[in-house]
């Protein structure tokens, strides 16, 4: 890992150049076209009024902005819960107990059911403005987002190698110091992958959170999904068509002048002592390394941000008393559980009186049984889709030059609504009569197999240059290489990859096992499909039921399958 500060100051020359003249209007086009966007986005505007939305391709320029623009609030957003989660979750231990379950829970509520909550609380926030509703299409790509990126940067913080751990304590680092000089660069190449994969995962759910349903009402906002929806509707393969290549556009500016960028520089960040023999590179990167003017802003914008922490460090200088680990008050952990369980206790009774009165135990019982169906789908699902990705997933990382030129194909693919691939599965479910039961479940793993792939390409790009000397200066082969060295290598990503996977496919059941064109429906038997029935039915008690049975399920399956994994992978299986 880069042994120097995490923001370094770097020396650049005084004035500008031909190449801060040569960014200039690139940077003046994307500062109008947020304005633009920005504006466009807090028009006055009443529930009722018509947003006019159109499937001429002309329009696909001005949809993309608005939706892109939604995309990059949110990920800023999730940024900043990511780094709050992480950091409570991996070193305070009260809070682990509540955040990460909570997160479970979270990422097992589908992205309709944020949307019915939260969307009347942003309208009222914002009377009379679009901004509200805006604000809720942003919540609901944050939801698709931010708990991918957390649990990665949470799986980083508990499996920092230990003689990097050991080193911190030597040196009495502060809790502060400790983040930003070790954690931190040491989670930024995956944390990198998982910005991407969480982006693209943003893409895949654009149509659900740009088509919102309030007060009876249906809200079509300017964007990229909304066109899918309509087209959708139309059966217009046309503008599905057009809408793909949209996309395609949106994800290659996205790789080209935000990702691949980050990615090239959080090279040096890499845990090995030589670096990796072909380094991730940058046009864009290269481009900013060679201006003056934008270097030395660059830096003044660091010194103002390590100024404003000047007080913070000064009462966490790394030598005082701070610095020492506390030793937790017994007692007070007791009483924690306590509070904990009596919560727990607490929602279990509202849930048997929910269930007693408004839906029956017989109901109740019969989403059991769908949820199981569900289970059975997803389990096998992430099962095959890690036989397939994890071996390409490590000959992606470990090999630079071909993982630079997979990465935008890698989002493109992942971003691929599943929604796209409707008129296909049902002309051919539907000519061939073939079991929807079957066949529609693969639907289920399309979008969210790419959370395995990318994070373990981040896992395997992460290995240090030693151990790949070492292992091949043993001879290491066959699936004694694999058992040894690739698989211990890769499990801790592979595990924060497989409970992202296994939530989304569960969020995804929802449109998988529920699958419409024009005015041909195909049902498969499963949770997702009696949420999607009963949305459309605007059965709210039995919404609320199938959510609460399927954040049963996932939290069921995060404790007793994929945490016990996690702490397998922190224990023992850990570079």
């Amino acid at each position: 890992m880069d042994r120097r500060q995490f923001f370094p100051r770097p020396v650049v020359e005084a004035g500008t150049n031909r190449w801060d003249w040569a960014l200039l209007p690139l940077v003046l086009g994307l500062l109008v076209l947020l304005a633009y966007g920005a504006a466009q986005m807090a028009r006055p505007f009443a529930l009722g009024d018509p947003l006019p939305l159109s499937l001429d391709p002309s329009h696909l320029p001005y949809y993309l902005l608005r939706t892109n623009l939604r995309m990059l609030a949110a990920m800023v957003l999730a940024l900043l819960f990511s780094a709050v989660f992480a950091v409570l979750a991996a070193k305070v231990r009260a809070a682990e107990k509540v955040l990460v379950p909570m997160l479970d829970i979270l990422q097992s509520i589908p992205i309709l059911g944020f949307l019915s909550i939260t969307v009347t609380g942003f309208i009222a926030l914002f009377p009379g403005n679009l901004l509200g509703v805006e604000c809720a299409a942003i919540f609901a790509i944050f939801t698709s987002q931010a708990w991918n990126m957390a649990f990665s940067l949470y799986q980083s913080l508990r499996t920092v190698p230990s003689e990097l751990d050991e080193a911190a304590r030597v040196f009495q680092l502060s809790g502060w110091q400790r983040f930003w000089r070790l954690e931190l660069p040491y989670a930024m190449p995956g944390l990198l992958w998982n910005m991407m994969m969480s982006m693209s995962g943003g893409w895949f759910f654009v149509v659900a959170s740009e088509a919102i349903s309030v007060s009876d009402q249906s809200i079509k906002l300017p964007g990229v999904g909304s066109y899918i929806a309509m087209a959708i509707e139309a059966r217009d393969l046309g503008a599905i068509g057009w809408a793909i290549v949209a996309m395609l556009v949106g994800i290659v500016l996205y790789d080209q002048l935000v990702f691949r960028p980050l990615v090239a520089w959080a090279d040096k960040f890499r845990f090995e002592d030589s670096g990796t023999d072909t380094a991730p590179s940058s046009w864009m990167l290269n481009w900013l390394r060679r201006t003056a003017f934008t270097r030395r802003a660059a830096a003044w914008l660091v010194d103002q941000l390590e100024g404003s922490l000047i007080w913070f460090r000064r009462h966490h200088d790394g030598t005082s008393i701070r610095a020492r680990p506390r030793i937790a008050v017994a007692a007070w952990q007791r009483a924690w559980d306590a509070t904990l369980a009596a919560a727990v206790m607490v929602a279990l009774y509202q849930l048997v009186r929910f269930i007693h009165a408004e839906v029956g135990w017989s109901e109740a019982g019969h989403v059991l049984g769908l949820g199981v169906l569900t289970l059975v789908r997803v389990l096998v699902l992430i099962a095959l889709a890690a036989l397939v990705w994890v071996p390409v997933g490590i000959w992606i990382g470990m090999n630079p030059r071909w993982s630079g030129r997979l990465q935008a194909v890698a989002q493109f693919l992942a971003a691929f609504p599943a929604n796209l691939l409707f008129p296909v599965v049902v002309v051919l479910i539907v000519r061939w009569k073939l079991d929807p039961d079957v066949w529609l479940s693969p639907l289920m793993i399309f979008g969210t197999q790419w959370y395995l792939l990318f994070n373990v390409i981040a896992g395997a790009s992460n290995i240090p240059a030693e151990l790949r000397h070492a292992a091949r200066n043993l001879g290491l082969s066959g699936w004694l290489k694999w058992r040894r060295y690739l698989l211990p290598a890769v499990f801790p990503s592979f595990v924060t990859g497989a409970i992202t996977a296994s939530g989304g496919s569960w969020n995804a059941s929802i449109v998988a096992e529920y699958v419409s064109w024009g005015d041909t429906t195909l049902k498969a038997h499963g949770l997702g499909s009696y949420i999607a029935e009963m949305t459309a039915r605007g059965d709210f008690p039995r919404i609320a039921l199938g959510i609460g049975v399927m954040c049963l399920f996932v939290m069921g399956l995060n404790h007793f399958v994929w945490r016990r994994l996690y702490r397998l992978a922190e224990d023992r299986m850990h570079l």
